[in-house]
């Protein structure tokens, strides 16, 4: 398969969603077969707090093998994928040419950062034996140092399959000790979108950022009153009922409200690879009920131990998500453009009682004029972005909580409940390199580089914005060349907090050969509650213009460190 084929399915564009292509219908055995050993590879790449980048970058070669068995190796090649993704650490913003601001006389520095995010998530899964489908709902709440604020909402559903298998641990048989392997695939799809929050404009942004913030929050208690009123069962007088709970609702829009529709209209689609090892114990009885089995030492019969229930406590999980994002603009600074983000994130979680919790990621977004975009796919001729961005992260923190389960056997059939909670607190490195296609040379550059045209196609892992700053090499590319002579480069850093709980109910059924036992679900449903706030702190920079020599110094990045966020 060509690259630029094998960029055109990744790069979903305004198909999304849609139906899978034809190649992911046929393969689908395959990929499910093949899940235990893609847990067994994300649960020993990721059980670190960081995971180097040759690692990860070998993980991701190994699973995409593994999950694409058809177009082998050729289809994990740098085409397929152009990135890795974060939770939001920021992209540079700003620096639009068409900006009346000029930023401190330097055209390399970025208009405004991000300042600050509040990310709530809620996440439903229900298992019918090996099907395992999923639905979410994400808002976030975001600060900008220019004093705007955006809200985004994003609902998603997704459908794949589940497994595990467990054993009992060698030296604890006696004991009752066992370990559990699960792994999960699933695809999904959502919408949503994005308001922009910037009516007050005083001419200070501290205080703008204070006023948009009050009616950001606003909006975001009226779409959240709005939502229920939707969601009231049928039945007699609902639409009258209707009415009043939207009325009510609309008290709660701010003064300065957006339009209802979103300045931002987004589509998603996702594919997840998870896994995780747990261990517990597993209680018996003493056998002494007085009645009689087959098989007793007398030859008459004797009482086995019967199997009482089970405690068990997750050590270690992981997981791979490849998401891809639909921006299209229809108000505000970006109206009329359409961004496609791609991003890869390789995340892992260590401890049953404490947790350890790390994740990596790489990102790349592409910009471009939504009316040609369109005429030029009705076309069939090629697309000429106009903003090429490119943001990695990392990301590792630790704190108190628990995730653990207890079960009751019933014969063959047992039920589970489960649940934890807690607290972890991390720290986020952002690094972005934003550059403006200003030239049908650029443009073309960068078109080729992510279609894996050419003599240097997209691959992994990406130029970083920290290698654009250095000097370059002899051999360096048209894509470094083009980040290190006109992009825009940053590097943030930021703390974070993240409040979880977790719940669960399943009843399995489980079959035994020997200290091996193969156990699946009939029913299971999980719940999954998320709150995250990350706050800029240290010292924001951005790299100025190429020096002597060639490279380019990392100097205090003012129009981030002027405006400070607003605790929530």
């Amino acid at each position: 398969m060509k690259g630029a084929e094998r960029f055109r399915r990744w790069h979903a564009h305004d198909h999304i969603p849609g139906p899978p292509p034809q190649r992911d219908r046929g393969q689908s055995g395959a990929e499910y077969a093949a899940m235990v050993g893609v847990v067994s590879l994300v649960v020993a790449a990721i059980v670190g707090l960081s995971v180097p980048t040759d690692e990860a970058t070998g993980l991701k070669s190994a699973v995409c093998r593994i999950l694409h068995p058809l177009s082998g190796a050729e289809a994990c090649s740098s085409g397929d994928y152009a990135g890795d993704g974060d939770d939001g650490g920021g992209d540079g913003g700003g620096g639009d040419p068409d900006d009346p601001f000029v930023p401190n006389g330097d055209p390399f520095e970025p208009a405004k950062c991000l300042l600050s995010q509040d990310q709530t998530k809620t996440t439903v899964v229900i298992q019918i034996l090996f099907i395992k489908i999923s639905s979410s709902e994400s808002v976030k709440l975001q600060q900008w140092s220019d004093g705007t604020v955006t809200l985004e909402r994003v609902t998603e559903t997704g459908g794949g399959v589940t497994a595990s298998i467990s054993a009992g641990i060698p030296g604890l048989k006696d004991w009752g000790g066992s370990a559990s392997l699960s792994g999960s695939y699933v695809k999904g799809s959502g919408s949503g979108g994005q308001w922009l929050f910037n009516g007050n404009k005083s001419g200070d942004p501290q205080a703008d950022l204070a006023a948009n913030l009050e009616d950001a929050q606003q909006f975001a208690e009226y779409l959240k009153a709005q939502s229920e009123c939707n969601s009231r069962p049928a039945g007699p007088r609902s639409s009258e009922l209707g009415m009043i709970c939207g009325y009510h609702a609309g008290k709660k829009k701010p003064d300065l409200e957006p339009e209802k529709a979103p300045d931002v209209d987004i589509t998603k689609t996702s594919t997840e690879a998870s896994g995780g090892v747990s261990f517990g114990k597993t209680f018996k009885g003493n056998g002494k009920s007085g009645k009689d089995t087959k098989g007793g030492k007398d030859g008459k019969g004797a009482d086995g131990p019967k199997d009482l229930g089970s405690i068990s406590f997750e050590g270690l999980s992981g997981s791979m998500t490849e998401d891809v994002v639909v921006m299209r603009a229809k108000t505000g600074p970006d109206a009329g453009k359409i961004t496609f983000v791609y991003t890869f994130s390789v995340s892992g979680t260590a401890g049953g009682v404490a947790q350890a919790k790390g994740s990596r990621m790489q990102q790349v977004a592409v910009t471009y004029d939504a009316a040609a975009y369109d005429q030029e796919e009705k076309d069939g001729k090629p697309h000429h972005p106009q903003k090429l961005t490119i943001t990695t992260s990392q990301e590792s923190g630790d704190g108190p909580g628990i995730q653990a389960g207890a079960g009751a056997n019933a014969g063959p059939v047992t039920i589970d409940v489960g649940g934890g909670g807690g607290t972890v607190n991390s720290q986020i490195h952002t690094e972005s390199a934003e550059v403006t296609l200003d030239n049908d040379t650029d443009s073309t550059a960068v078109e080729d580089w992510l279609r894996g045209r050419g003599d240097a196609p997209a691959s992994n892992p990406l130029p970083t914005p920290s290698d654009a700053a250095e000097a370059l090499d002899d051999d360096a590319g048209p894509i470094e060349r083009l980040l290190h002579d006109k992009g825009k480069l940053t590097r943030l850093d930021y703390n974070a907090n993240t409040d979880w709980w977790n719940a669960s109910l399943g009843i399995g059924f489980g079959i035994s050969a020997g200290q091996v036992s193969l156990g699946f679900k009939l029913f299971g449903i999980d719940i999954t509650h998320e709150e995250k706030n990350q706050t800029i702190t240290g010292d924001p920079t951005y790299a100025t213009g190429p020096k002597s020599g060639g490279a380019r110094p990392w100097v205090e990045w003012k129009n981030c460190t002027r405006t400070k966020p607003i605790p929530t």
